[in-house]
């Protein structure tokens, strides 16, 4: 069974969308709504929006590893796939060190979860891996049908691509606000993640490889780090910089809505990438 992504993907919050918005995204273009914030292994708000729209893929960014049972979560795809067949896909993730007092070898960790979703019948190519780093994007090149990595630059989409060749997927999401003043979309975006996730540790490492220093780490941000996590701007500019990313070898972008009304946000992008890049055609999975 395929799945066909499409060119963009909107990465929500369970309270930031409903079955209406989410068929309000699909009919803006959008072949994916990612449901984030570790989402529990039941997965009953996916059957939802799947009901509600026609052809909308749902995925998960992502599963945390801590919190969901791997058992749990294999029921939850076969649960799904049956009654909507072709239309989700399974992110999983680690999580962060500093919210889990149990955290053990994120790799090793990582391989036990997928070993037992593959032994409760979910198939490699219908999981993506949140990876950051090289070990994890060999991981994820290995055991999975590729990535789906937040709060990374097109330079990471490359060095990504590079590790996972031809054939995986790398589903990078980026932060947006629409918002033509610089300085009010910085503090904007310091107020929230991006900025509010720069003490976390695997997300500071991997900037870090991306040659961000400790100054441009500190505090809520440098403003050139914050501008390179956040396509702010005009609708045309923030599309524009969401598209790089397809440049640097993504087979998708996710939107990251910033601001106060997000599902305004993703509609405005949607309609701006139409016009920036009307070529809409995406890898197959």
């Amino acid at each position: 069974m395929n799945l066909d992504l499409g060119l963009l993907g909107a990465h929500l919050r369970e309270h930031e969308v409903t079955p209406e918005t989410a068929a309000e995204v699909e009919r803006a273009g959008y072949g994916t709504l990612w449901l984030d914030a570790s989402p529990p292994a039941e997965l009953a708000f996916a059957d939802e929006l799947l009901d509600a729209t026609t052809r909308l893929v749902v995925g998960t960014s992502v599963v945390n590893v801590w919190t969901a049972d791997a058992n749990a979560v294999a029921a939850s795809y076969h649960r799904i796939e049956g009654k909507h067949p072709g239309r989700f896909l399974l992110g999983v993730g680690i999580g962060h060190r500093e919210v889990h007092t149990e955290w053990a070898s994120p790799h090793d960790t990582l391989v036990s979860y997928l070993d037992r979703l593959a032994a409760a019948g979910v198939p490699a190519e219908r999981v993506v891996l949140a990876a950051l780093g090289p070990r994890m994007l060999r991981l994820a090149r290995d055991r999975t049908a590729g990535t789906v990595p937040c709060l990374v630059t097109p330079e990471h989409t490359r060095r990504a691509r590079a590790v996972l060749g031809a054939g995986k997927l790398v589903l990078p999401g980026h932060f947006a606000l629409v918002e033509p003043d610089p300085e009010r979309a910085r503090a904007i975006a310091r107020s929230a993640p991006p900025g509010t996730a720069l003490g976390v540790a695997n997300y500071a490492a991997n900037l870090r490889r991306l040659g961000f220093t400790d100054d441009d780490l500190a505090g809520s941000g440098s403003d050139h780090l914050v501008d390179a996590l956040v396509a702010h701007g005009a609708p045309a500019t923030v599309a524009a910089r969401l598209l790089a990313h397809r440049a640097a070898g993504a087979d998708h972008v996710g939107v990251y809505p910033l601001g106060d009304d997000p599902i305004a946000t993703l509609l405005a992008v949607a309609q701006a990438v139409g016009t920036v890049d009307p070529h809409t055609s995406v890898k197959v999975l």
